[in-house]
């Protein structure tokens, strides 16, 4: 399907394709499980109305949940009383905490449109099935509802942004605000937002790379998409929604290792994408949104996380309540190569594998920057290798990682050439005889000093080159691992394995490491087993691997797990079978 066909439509009544029958079975899960949430909410008992808050996020959730049983026929709490009270309640607490200019705190965030923006998300849904019911006995509500949109509608409309996703996420609530209550000014402000473009990439990523970001600025398009009839915004979404189909694992884990946010050194799950992937497979008929849909469904998180508290959101969009079409024969044998990201994904029946090698150069811990050193991930059914990294003792520069992804027929090269260097004496035009220099940043950027190194000369410079090939059969991974330049450098391999299943073939070292000292190993969880080795154990330093970015702060970017290591000196080449 050609990601621009959409633009050629118009959203306005029924789905582009022919319209399907309801989901009746999957709205009455959906009346069931918000009464659920409802009921929680109510034994909880009246909030404390001095309450001060700095996230109104959950607050505005409950908001949406609550007001979506008051006003739905098929509640068990179907106009009562007592949710009306406690809408009051809720809605006296968020006005409160309200500034005049509209927006509201978010944690270190103070007076924050972007912020704001997030808590409107709910709340014009809550305005909205409230707004459809019409029921004079929610009146009240209604108009305090409309008071703190009306208000935080001024912050959309002047208020800036810090981050990316922030552009669409306003963007979104200024659609919502005049799907409820016109105004052109509104829309001006979408459309500038709009006019800077939409950036996508070839592989499918939106600027920030991350499936948290991803999922937020995806349902942003959507909303505009629909409330402002502007198809084409839907493009993009697809496009996006595609690489996340590929960057799923069997169990619901997303990639995220490319990722240029938070998410790079944690796990991230596909059921943020519910509502996504579910419209666009009912407008589209796209079968692998559908299987993912489904796929969604069925982890066990989805009662929590999805059927808990999205009932608003299928009152509010009607196509979110037709039955989902056919999916077709998944997609379960694949090789995809996301150039941009310099990232692989394969996948061969339940064997998936990750290889990495786009972080962003030079690197930099900070948001915004990518800098996770995982080049590897292999996964077969239950039994997880979460991650493949590589460090040497040179100059404490930390973990190998690789300045890009290039396939030669079966094999994935990984390079990087790392430099480190001493200095010369100062030239006589730069020498200060009271030695105060400017403090600056070495040219390596290891360090900062008041030694002004620009005005230095380099001297003694040594050059260290890791070079890995990786070839993948049939699932099976053959890794070759050189590592050149000054001898006797200390290399290590860490391989992280998930922390619930067993190894075999290791020699215990402590607090979850192990050596692999020769022959092969494996890892057993369930009935999967992987296969790695032979092993390789020239020394034992297998602590502070991360560089002094880190170290120096006495940080880590160890995880949980069972560790596993092979060590040796330069020059070091080694391989390994991965299976």
């Amino acid at each position: 399907m050609a990601g621009t066909f959409l633009s050629e439509f118009v959203l306005a009544g029924d789905a582009l394709i022919p319209a399907s029958k309801n989901d009746n079975q999957l709205m009455q899960k959906l009346i069931y499980n918000n009464d659920q949430s409802v009921k929680d909410l109510i034994a909880k008992g009246p909030l404390n109305p001095d309450i001060r808050l700095n996230n109104f996020r959950p607050l505005a959730t409950s908001i949406a949940v609550i007001s979506a049983s008051a006003s739905n026929s098929g509640s068990a709490h179907y106009r009562s009383a007592v949710l009306s009270e406690r809408l009051n309640q809720r809605m006296d607490i968020i006005l409160k905490g309200q500034y005049s200019d509209g927006t509201v705190d978010a944690g270190g965030n103070r007076q924050s449109p972007p912020d704001t923006a997030f808590v409107l998300e709910h709340i014009c849904l809550a305005a909205t099935v409230l707004k459809l019911d019409g029921h004079k006995d929610l009146q009240p509500v209604t108009e305090k509802l409309k008071k703190f949109i009306l208000s935080a509608g001024e912050a959309m409309v002047n208020g800036g942004v810090h981050t990316p996703n922030h552009r669409w996420v306003i963007s979104a609530a200024l659609a919502n605000i005049n799907a409820l209550y016109p105004d052109a000014k509104y829309v001006h402000r979408i459309d500038e937002w709009l006019s800077e473009g939409i950036y996508l990439n070839e592989d499918g990523h939106f600027l920030e790379r991350s499936s948290t970001y991803s999922a937020v600025i995806d349902k942003a398009f959507i909303t505009m998409a629909r409330l402002l009839n502007r198809p084409e915004l839907l493009d993009p979404v697809h496009k996006n929604l595609t690489t996340y189909y590929y960057y799923t694992e069997l169990n619901g884990d997303v990639v995220s290792v490319d990722s240029r946010r938070q998410d790079q050194f944690s796990t991230s799950r596909i059921t943020r994408f519910y509502l996504q992937y579910r419209y666009m497979a009912i407008i589209t008929g796209n079968p692998l949104f559908t299987e993912i849909a489904r796929k969604i469904g069925s982890l066990p998180e989805f009662k929590d996380q999805v059927m808990a508290h999205s009932l608003a959101a299928f009152m509010e969009n009607k196509e979110l309540q037709k039955e989902l079409p056919d999916s077709g024969d998944p997609d379960d044998d694949f090789e995809k190569l996301f150039t941009h990201s310099n990232l692989a994904r394969i996948r061969r029946g339940n064997i998936s594998v990750t290889i990495f090698g786009g972080n962003d150069k030079p690197i930099q811990v900070i948001s915004g920057r990518s800098s996770n050193p995982n080049f590897l991930s292999f996964r077969k059914g239950k039994a997880i290798l979460k991650y493949m990294r590589l460090s040497t003792s040179f100059f404490r520069m930390g973990y190998f990682s690789s300045d890009g992804l290039i396939k030669e027929g079966r094999t994935y090269r990984l390079k990087e050439r790392k430099e480190a260097y001493y200095y010369q004496p100062l030239d006589k035009n730069s020498v200060q005889g009271n030695g105060d220099y400017r403090l600056s940043a070495s040219p390596d950027g290891r360090f900062w000093n008041k030694m002004d190194f620009d005005s230095r000369k380099k001297s003694d410079v040594k050059e260290q080159i890791t070079a890995i090939d990786i070839t993948e059969t049939d699932g099976v991974l053959d890794i070759d691992i050189k590592v050149t330049g000054p001898p006797n450098v200390e290399v290590t391999l860490e391989m992280c394995f998930n922390e619930m299943g067993k190894l075999t073939g290791v020699v215990p070292a402590s607090n979850n490491n192990y050596f692999l000292e020769s022959g092969s190993g494996s890892y057993t969880l369930g009935e999967d087993v992987v296969h790695f080795g032979p092993g390789k154990n020239e020394h034992k330093k297998i602590s502070r691997l991360e560089s002094e970015q880190y170290t120096y702060h006495q940080g880590s970017l160890r995880t949980a797990g069972l560790y596993v290591y092979l060590t040796g000196y330069t020059p070091f080449s080694h391989k390994i079978t991965l299976g």
